[in-house]
């Protein structure tokens, strides 16, 4: 009985959380809505009104918004926006695959991956020096600007040959009114690639041995099934944890909610003193290898890491925009840091040239790239587990590979949920960026042949 009452009494509380995260999310994107010129999509030109004026008093609408708390009432600003969310949750973080949202969902969600106050999370890196500033010769893509009046693209930039050729956003009348140049689009995903140019530059300039470094001198992991292994497996994402760790079909088994904790707190609860032990050599994609990697080499590094990430993203990189990347409010020498990025499309476009001209100029990290599309290993049956955009063959060192039909070319692929795609034709000069709301196999299933691959693969004639 005292169990059931304990449990009873932890649901009520997590149901008051929700409903508080709930109000204070919508009433966060009301004022954000406001402030940026987009009254059309509030009630009465956003106008405030009292929450609670429509409720009894103690009733349970009154408690669950809280009234008491509020004696002069809860005035709030309300959209007038059909937006229909996951379980009836504004917490939900993301639109789920199989969701085929409405046009007002969407701008809610890109309000929550673009615009949403992330700083409980990201850190900021602002832009020292200047900018790399890119050549335009501009052409028109019919097919591309039908897709985007429908889909979930947001924005899509094609660069070759020294230029950018194609520059679309969204359609004004689809979700175009609330973006611009520097708008960040947000990705867990996208910012796995960007670690590994980050070890690159790592090794490069001596912190790490190299891809075959046995990752053995950081206490954090000691006792666990990544300790000693290769680096070169955690940048594969085939260090045998496939047993403890599951991303596909329904989320991370076993490690729970990892992306809130520090690597000393999941190694705790998940693999010290739990006997793991390695399985096969196999691929298996997961966020916490990343997360592994990031903070070893943060480790490695140790307190010349913020003048390292400024030499590689102001002068290296040369940012035009500040980006944000991730971290938890845990300390840092117990792997607080997260391989999540925020950053501009053309700030995006920046990281991927960097990328091809390291591996065309055959520099110090240019060898490191070569390296690990040398060492890159197939994804085998879990090739189909991937959606249909981000379908490779293979993987190396935390990009995708081998993408079906360019098999001849050698492409860094830079893959992230919800359609996000960037892909690297190092050899021809050929750079694809496309940031993406949602997608899926049905409504929101863009053609990534026509919109991907082809471009890739035949390039872009200029008239």
């Amino acid at each position: 009985m005292k169990k059931i009452i304990i449990i009873l009494t932890l649901s009520l509380l997590t149901s008051s959380n929700l409903f508080a995260s709930e109000f204070n999310e919508q009433n966060q994107f009301n004022q954000w809505l406001l402030e940026n010129g987009h009254s059309q999509y509030l009630k009465n030109g956003g106008a405030k009104v009292d929450a609670c004026a429509t409720f009894k008093k103690n009733s349970d609408a009154w408690l669950n918004e809280e009234c008491g708390n509020y004696p002069k009432g809860k005035m709030i600003t309300e959209n007038n926006l059909n937006i229909k969310l996951v379980n009836k949750s504004l917490s939900t973080t993301n639109i789920t695959t199989q969701a085929n949202p409405n046009l007002d969902t969407l701008i809610y969600y890109l309000w929550k991956y673009s615009y949403r106050n992330r700083s409980n999370h990201l850190k900021e890196f602002k832009p020292k020096n200047s900018s790399y500033d890119f050549k335009f010769n501009l052409i028109e893509d019919k097919f591309l600007k039908k897709q985007m009046k429908t889909k979930g693209i947001l924005s899509y930039l094609y660069y070759q040959d020294g230029e950018v050729l194609i520059n679309e956003f969204s359609p004004k009348e689809r979700l175009g009114e609330f973006l611009n140049n520097e708008t960040k689009f947000y990705s867990m995903s996208m910012g796995k690639s960007v670690t590994s140019y980050l070890v690159g530059h790592a090794i490069c300039d001596g912190y790490i041995d190299g891809v075959d470094a046995r990752v053995n001198d950081w206490p954090v992991i000691k006792d666990s099934l990544y300790h000693d292994q290769k680096l070169i497996n955690f940048l594969n994402m085939n260090t045998g944890d496939q047993k403890y760790v599951y991303e596909y079909k329904g989320g991370v088994t076993t490690l729970g909610a990892y992306e809130d904790e520090d690597i000393e707190t999941t190694m705790r609860l998940h693999f010290r003193n739990k006997n793991t032990k390695k399985s096969k050599d196999i691929y298996n994609y997961n966020g916490f290898v990343t997360q592994l990697i990031l903070n070893y080499m943060k480790f490695k590094i140790g307190e010349d890491y913020d003048k390292f990430y400024s030499k590689v993203f102001n002068d290296k990189i040369k940012i035009k925009n500040s980006i944000r990347y991730g971290y938890t409010s845990f300390q840092e020498k117990n792997g607080n840091g997260h391989p999540n990025i925020m950053a501009t499309r053309f700030d995006y476009l920046r990281i991927a040239k960097a990328i091809m001209d390291d591996y065309q100029n055959d520099t110090c990290v240019g060898k490191y790239l070569k390296e690990i599309y040398k060492r890159r290993i197939p994804k085998g049956s879990k090739e189909k587990e991937e959606p249909l955009f981000n379908r490779t063959k293979s993987y190396g060192g935390q990009f995708h590979m081998d993408f079906p039909g360019l098999e001849d070319k050698i492409i860094f692929g830079m893959g992230g949920y919800g359609g996000n795609m960037i892909l690297i034709d190092v050899e021809n000069s050929r750079i694809l960026v496309v940031n993406s709301l949602h997608y899926n196999n049905k409504r929101y299933k863009y053609n990534h042949k026509k919109l991907i691959l082809d471009p890739i693969k035949e390039g872009k004639q200029i008239n």
